[in-house]
């Protein structure tokens, strides 16, 4: 057979088309086996058992080296350990689970958070990402928007929960991420996620912060910060879930049926 007579009954277009499809698959497999790499190997509900890293579709033990000179393997078999302060109410998969405490305190259901690493995030060139304008003066509020600073911060029950001190911005993103408040003496400032936050008001009625994620009390058992000018990823994931998880268990009412 020629060379001629072989291409002649070859269709290249349908060839092409099959190298796709193959293609396709390929990065389809491959996708779905570095996908896996975070909150893998699964764990079985309800007995919590640890399933085995499957060495076809699970992708083989990788380890990154991060910017500040620290390493993380995954996936792997090292499990979040902390007791759950709330009881299954039923012995299937997926059932319910009611809080035993307080909710928020406890971190259950929307007010979890994750154990993430406990040291700031920082900008490209190494400084503190998110920090109160204190710390960095070339920040400040726009002309003609509202300064929250000095406002008084309304809780979901309207009472006064404190006063707002400072404002944290975050120098890569040149944004608002929280609110410092100063809820009373011998209290400790804290922190408000600015996005949970609103502000409210007239020139003529007075502008106030108004946050209708938790009650004025609860503001005393939001987590602080270690330090008072920088934040780390632990402290906002702790901070975001307590306000966060204040829409469903800062009152009774909220974590009843609606109807």
């Amino acid at each position: 057979m020629y060379p001629s007579e072989f291409t002649s009954q070859l269709d290249l277009a349908q060839v092409a088309l099959y190298v796709f499809w193959f293609f396709l698959a390929g990065l389809i497999f491959w996708l779905r086996r570095e996908d896996r790499r975070e909150g893998y190997p699964l764990e079985s509900d309800p007995t919590g058992e640890v399933r085995g890293i499957d060495s076809i579709f699970m992708a083989p033990p990788k380890t990154f080296l991060l910017r500040d000179g620290t390493s993380k393997t995954v996936p792997h078999d090292v499990r979040d350990g902390r007791p759950v302060a709330a009881l299954r109410l039923g012995a299937w998969p997926g059932a319910p689970m009611t809080p035993t405490g307080d909710p928020l305190v406890d971190g259950v259901g929307p007010a979890a958070w994750a154990e993430r690493r406990d040291v700031p995030d920082t900008t490209w060139n190494n400084l503190n990402k998110i920090v109160p304008s204190r710390v960095d003066g070339h920040y400040h509020v726009a002309e003609g928007d509202p300064d929250p600073r000095g406002m008084a911060v309304i809780a979901a029950d309207g009472e006064a929960a404190g006063i707002v001190t400072d404002i944290w911005v975050d120098r890569a993103e040149h944004c608002i991420r929280y609110l410092e408040v100063d809820p009373g003496p011998g209290k400790g400032p804290l922190l408000v996620p600015m996005n949970l936050s609103r502000i409210v008001g007239t020139s003529m009625t007075g502008l106030r912060v108004q946050v209708k994620s938790i009650t004025a009390a609860q503001f005393a058992n939001v987590p602080r910060t270690k330090s008072s000018e920088s934040v780390t990823f632990l402290e906002e994931d702790r901070i975001c879930g307590y306000f966060a998880g204040g829409h469903l268990y800062a009152t009774q009412q909220r974590s009843e049926p609606m109807f």
